[in-house]
């Protein structure tokens, strides 16, 4: 049942008007002014405010504009006994549903309410898909208790507060985008829009025309002027995702972009002013194409105010379970299947694998072994064949020839190897063997 407020300081009106709404099925509260108006705001879900412009302790029309600051999906319908047009203009900006005048009231509330309250219901649910957005994308759901990505997670929540221009390096799969979508919703411009593009999924021409919009006219088939994501996300965050793939000369756009927020559509002579906060990723060494003559120095040192280097999944190993039980959870209710474990063997083959795909890869193969466990528990069985090999029951029952036991020895040092990411002397410790003997093993085997 929706719930009506009505804010009037003469009583014979609000029982009036609360009379004929209560016999719509709307459950009515009353105030006499806007101390006790607000109390019952503090107490109540209402769904409605209808209330007097002139009250003893103050304007509804400017009660309008605080009730919609502190609860924005409540619609107010205000009433006048004198209406004028500024009072009506300037209630309409601080939010008020509509302003009409008492006498015209009798015959227009009912309508006038049912449209108030499915505004206000669908007010409710786009409050609740922001919230369920925003937990989507906060620094609490990136999953991980590693010093590697605790690191990363505390710089990106001390500059998200900022306007600052972030730079996420790591390889392929590290999460750069979940990554820039939290910053963005802890920012300050979180209501805005986010917008994200992959600078290497377009060809040069369609990339400019995707980041800066064009003028009617501007080529054969631009009938009408087109917004770009700069302009679309205004007040916003652009993610650009894979930089180093940008062409040189739309470097230089971007730049202007980064120095003076302003930039030129195509076919326009005139600039566009916007103002965006620009978060940029990539795989790729750009100091290395900067040498290349691949990625412009200055572009470098303007996007790169504040890097944040997000470690692959082999530099964060203790973080592996928890994310393979979270994709576990969801995977499974995606699924419809009630698979609640993990076997040991199975953690211990994630563990050892190298991931070069990172957290995507991590992701698919979960997915893949739901798909395929028919029990309550992932186990070996389900996950691929290059998983299976490195496991040490992979070789169980068989007798080894001298050939087979140098290639299991040469398959447990590269696996030590990439647990260790490369690191020698964690690994000789790990083996329990001399340095000396670790680097022989590793020429002998040719490991690199």
């Amino acid at each position: 049942m929706n719930k009506i407020l009505i804010i009037d300081d003469e009583e014979k009106i609000r029982t009036l008007l609360s009379k004929i709404i209560s016999l719509e099925g709307f459950e009515v509260f009353q105030a006499s002014d806007l101390k006790n108006g607000r109390k019952r705001l503090e107490i109540t879900d209402i769904d409605v405010v209808i209330c007097d412009v002139k009250l003893p302790d103050g304007s509804g029309v400017e009660f309008s504009k605080v009730i919609k600051e502190k609860f924005p999906s409540i619609e107010i319908i205000l009433l006048t006994a004198y209406g004028n047009i500024p009072d009506g203009v300037q209630a309409i900006k601080n939010g008020a549903f509509d302003y009409i005048t008492k006498g015209d009231d009798n015959n227009k509330i009912i309508p006038l309410l049912y449209k108030a309250t499915e505004k206000s219901a669908l007010n409710k649910r786009v409050l609740q898909l922001e919230k369920q957005l925003g937990n989507k994308y906060s620094f609490d759901k990136i999953f991980g208790k590693s010093k590697a990505i605790k690191s990363a997670i505390d710089s990106a929540e001390k500059v998200a507060s900022t306007d600052a221009t972030v730079l996420l390096t790591g390889e392929t799969g590290t999460g750069k985008e979940v990554f820039a979508q939290s910053i963005h919703n802890a920012s300050a411009r979180r209501k805005q829009n986010f917008i994200a593009i992959n600078c290497s999924a377009f060809s040069k021409e369609l990339l400019e025309n995707e980041l800066f919009g064009h003028k009617a006219g501007a080529f054969t088939g631009a009938l009408k002027d087109s917004k770009g994501i700069f302009e679309e996300a205004n007040h916003g965050t652009v993610f650009l995702d894979e930089l180093g793939e940008m062409p040189l000369d739309l470097q230089a756009k971007l730049l202007r972009v980064l120095e003076s927020g302003e930039f030129i559509k195509v076919g326009d002579n005139k600039p566009t002013k916007i103002n965006v906060r620009i978060i940029a990723a990539t795989n790729r060494d750009l100091q290395k194409q900067i040498e290349l003559g691949d990625f412009r120095e200055d572009l470098y040192y303007r996007i790169n105010i504040f890097n944040i280097a997000l470690p692959s999944l082999r530099e964060r190993v203790s973080d592996i379970e928890e994310l393979a039980r979270h994709f576990l959870k969801t995977f499974s209710v995606k699924t419809g299947k009630k698979i609640t474990s993990i076997n040991p063997q199975y953690l211990d083959a994630l563990k050892q694998h190298p991931w070069k795909g990172n957290i995507r890869e991590l992701r698919n193969v979960i997915e893949r072994s739901v798909i395929l466990t028919d029990g309550s528990e992932l186990d070996l069985i389900s996950l691929p064949s290059d998983f299976q090999s490195l496991t040490p029951d992979s070789s169980k029952g068989k007798t080894l020839s001298a050939f087979e036991l140098a290639s299991a020895e040469k398959v447990h040092i590269q696996k030590v190897i990439n647990y260790t990411n490369g690191n020698k002397t964690e690994t000789a410790k790990l083996l329990n063997i001399a340095l000396t003997t670790l680097y022989r093993k590793l020429e002998e085997f040719q490991i690199k």
